[in-house]
């Protein structure tokens, strides 16, 4: 599993301006399976995203196609960590 930790490097007026487009490429990998959780960091400065992958590679992949990415807006880190506790033994399936 892995969290992508999004710190913007633009205005906000400029991230707004590709919003809607970063909310499409979010609900195609929500529908894909590939997103658990995601959404703003408090104060707004950047983002996270949780997210399932095989590996490091399909991770860059995916962020390779977010129109943050593709238009400056974001820098990534990302983090891969294995879960191995859970407050619900059905978050299991998440994996």
């Amino acid at each position: 599993m892995f969290i992508a930790i999004l710190t913007y490097k633009k205005p906000l007026s400029e991230v707004d301006k590709h919003l809607q487009a970063h909310r499409e490429y979010l609900a195609e990998n929500y529908a894909a399976g590939r997103f658990i959780a995601s959404g703003p960091q408090t104060p707004r400065v950047g983002g996270v995203i949780v997210m399932k992958a095989a590996n490091r590679e399909d991770v860059d992949v995916l962020i390779a196609q977010d129109p943050f990415h593709i238009n400056g807006i974001a820098d990534y880190q990302v983090v891969e960590f294995t879960p191995t506790m859970f407050c619900d033994d059905s978050l299991k399936s998440l994996l």
